[in-house]
């Protein structure tokens, strides 16, 4: 369509072809004038459609799969036929500021030591099972049960363990940002891994069991999702009854009093007897 807006009305094209004619009887000057226009206005205007074409392209591509740190074989293997690691978004980080001038006195490590160097992670995640319930929505409450895992292998908290599942608010940074964004594109019923670097995680310090800069593995699983907080269950009495109504106590009545009994006399004609002691 843009070329055609581009070309003339047949009136105006009749005109200038009939001026071209009797141009060219009198002068072999001016034949090339006004052929030239339209093909070079079309020409820019084709480059330019290709070019937008490719940008668009180039900013769709699928991310490729995400390369994991190694794994302890103590942490459970994904699932037969499970896809591999994805990054829900990577963050890159440029220092603000440069290093003009460096001693020959300073050793290598002084842009790690002073924080002057790109970093760059991803917060990656595999689906290990679809969920069929709703989509997990922001600023829910989210009720999770998880299973924490070091790099290493080693578990440091587990609600599965506890048989008590965990709600969260989404996204209003009760967690750690790994879990505060880990659940998007999610439903509920649905199972995840999520590989949370250290930078989303509890970062360059120590916390409990977990150490300074630790990746964590979380397999996390959405079990539902409300407006509300959900409301703590109370846990079910012994052998599923009520609880017990202790029976009313009464002091016992004080027991009857003993009849004193005296022993009778030692009879003075019969001599006193030690006790043996194999009779005892």
């Amino acid at each position: 369509m843009t070329m055609i807006s581009k070309f003339p009305s047949a009136a105006l094209l009749a005109a200038l072809t009939t001026a071209a004619l009797t141009t060219a009887a009198t002068a072999q000057t001016a034949p090339t004038t006004t052929p030239k226009a339209t093909p070079k206005t079309a020409t820019t205007t084709t480059h330019h459609a290709a070019t937008t074409t490719t940008h668009s392209a180039a900013t769709t591509a699928a991310p490729a799969c995400s390369k994991l740190p190694e794994l302890s074989p103590k942490i459970p293997a994904l699932p037969a036929g499970a896809p591999c690691a994805k990054p829900l978004y990577t963050i890159v980080s440029e220092p603000a500021v440069k290093l003009q001038y460096v001693s020959p006195l300073e050793g290598p490590g002084l842009r790690e030591t002073l924080g002057l160097e790109p970093t760059s992670f991803s917060l990656d995640y595999v689906d290990t099972k679809i969920g069929t319930g709703e989509l997990a929505a922001p600023h829910k409450w989210y009720t999770i049960h998880y299973t924490g895992y070091l790099t290493d292998g080693t578990k440091f908290d587990s609600s599965v363990d506890r048989g008590e599942p965990l709600s969260v608010a989404y996204g209003q940074h009760q967690v750690i940002p790994g879990w505060d964004t880990g659940f998007d594109g999610m439903r509920v019923g649905g199972k995840r891994r999520l590989f949370i670097p250290y930078q989303l995680a509890y970062g360059a310090t120590a916390r409990g069991p977990i150490p300074a800069k630790s990746e964590l593995v979380f397999d996390v699983e959405l079990i539902s999702q409300s407006d509300e907080k959900p409301q703590p269950k109370t846990p079910p009495a012994p052998n599923g009854s009520t609880t017990p109504v202790k029976p009313a106590t009464t002091m016992p009545a004080d027991p009857p009093a003993k009849p004193s009994t005296t022993p009778p006399p030692a009879d003075p004609t019969k001599p006193e007897t030690t006790p043996h002691p194999q009779g005892l």
